[in-house]
């Protein structure tokens, strides 16, 4: 039975070595601006009304050190997942600014 135990620690490690940054989620009254290509790659997936909830949620990006809304958040390439209000970053320096 130890061995199983070991075996979902190392499973644990290597997932918690794909991120580097634990960032909350901040709501916000009114909503930021999205580039609207950003918004028109999600209009066949998402509804329209979660798409504007989206938009009123942002994250105080580490790697651009700035607030950015969680739609520009989730296309970058440094996503891993977001979990409980919790979005995980790989924080890798980026070659293009998102």
């Amino acid at each position: 039975m130890i061995p199983i135990i070991l075996n979902w620690t190392r499973k644990v490690d290597l997932l918690m070595s794909s991120w580097k940054f634990e960032i909350p989620v901040i709501k916000l009254e009114r909503s930021m601006r999205v580039p609207r290509e950003l918004t028109n790659q999600l209009k066949g997936i998402l509804s329209r009304k979660m798409i504007s909830n989206m938009k009123r949620e942002a994250i105080d990006c580490p790697i651009l050190n700035k607030r950015v809304s969680f739609l520009q958040c989730y296309f970058c390439p440094n996503f891993v997942r977001r979990v409980r209000g919790i979005v995980y970053c790989r924080g890798e320096k980026l070659s293009d600014v998102v």
